[in-house]
């Protein structure tokens, strides 16, 4: 099972009921953030989750309203005596802007480590997540975000047994470790069935709607995407500042063909996101204008979508 909260729907500057860009996904004991803008920590604390398991950060790029709340998040987590390592991903320039960030709070009792993204698309696995960032096209470098948690075929007791392998090894076997023993080398292929469908989500905000995030977004649970505009008028204003409307992102998930689509990071300007839902929901009907803590559990082969 994996928990994903939209912590904060806000783009450009905080509004009383709407705070800045972020993302939160627990897993396995192990939380993520996609971003961390302005009141990241007060929607945490609203949201009812915790600091200290969060283990990595992904930035989709560095205008303020993605990352203003590094700073007071760090030191709160020191503050709750964390002691492990956490890694930041994000486009060249992260050690950088994060050094400056930490003019603030330059002693930590945790190390950080700072993973810059040299490529276009570039995966990492880390905790069980297994992360692709991939290129889109804003007025800044800026990555959009797909993560996956892969899920193994059936342990099948009957062919562990017929094969003599002993017991003391199916753990192992079960988690993809292949085993060597007494000159004999087992394989989680000798035990496992096919491999059965995991949980994918993809995030993606600031940008003009490109081809490679359909691609990315293929088939996912949920796909969380930027929607600055709802109104009709604002399709020039789009194109010119690289960002999006609700009928592009509703575009997008459609050629996606993905389960659910939540909106987010609206304009200041945009006070009121459910007026103009129908006009997305005529492109793809399972669109949703999130709110700030919007939250889903995402069941394994199910596909179940439990809304909160």
């Amino acid at each position: 099972m994996l928990d994903v909260c939209l912590l904060g729907t806000g783009g450009m500057m905080p509004l009383p009921n709407r705070w800045l860009t972020s993302l939160m996904t627990r897993y396995n004991g192990s939380n993520l953030l996609i971003d961390c803008g302005e009141g990241t920590q007060i929607a945490i604390k609203e949201k009812g989750w915790t600091f200290k398991p969060i283990d990595v950060i992904c930035f989709t790029h560095y205008h303020a309203d993605h990352i203003s709340g590094l700073p007071g998040l760090l030191l709160t987590m020191g503050n709750a005596e964390r002691t492990e390592t956490l890694t930041l991903i994000g486009p060249k320039g992260l050690n950088r802007v994060v050094s400056a960030l930490r003019v603030i709070c330059p002693e930590l009792p945790f190390p950080i480590r700072c993973i810059e993204i040299a490529e276009r698309e570039q995966k990492f696995e880390i905790d069980g997540y297994h992360i692709t960032a991939y290129r889109v096209n804003h007025s800044v470098i800026c990555y959009g975000y797909t993560i996956e948690i892969p899920r193994s075929g059936k342990f099948d007791v009957k062919r562990a047994q017929a094969q003599n392998i002993p017991v003391k090894y199916w753990n192992c076997l079960q988690k993809g470790e292949t085993i060597e023993s007494d000159g004999l080398t087992y394989t989680p292929d000798m035990v496992l069935g096919d491999v059965r469908k995991g949980i994918k989500v993809t995030y993606c905000t600031d940008t003009r709607p490109v081809p490679v995030i359909s691609e990315h977004a293929a088939g996912s649970d949920l796909f969380i995407c930027e929607g600055m505009y709802g109104e009709p008028d604002k399709d020039v204003k789009a194109k010119e500042y690289k960002h999006m409307t609700f009928r592009e992102a509703a575009s997008l998930a459609k050629e996606a063909d993905v389960r659910q689509m939540w909106l987010t990071h609206y304009s200041p300007s945009l006070a009121h996101p459910d007026q103009y839902l129908d006009s997305a929901r005529e492109i793809f009907p399972e669109t949703y204008t999130a709110k700030d803590g919007r939250s889903v559990e995402l069941l394994f082969e199910e596909g179940k979508i439990e809304n909160e």
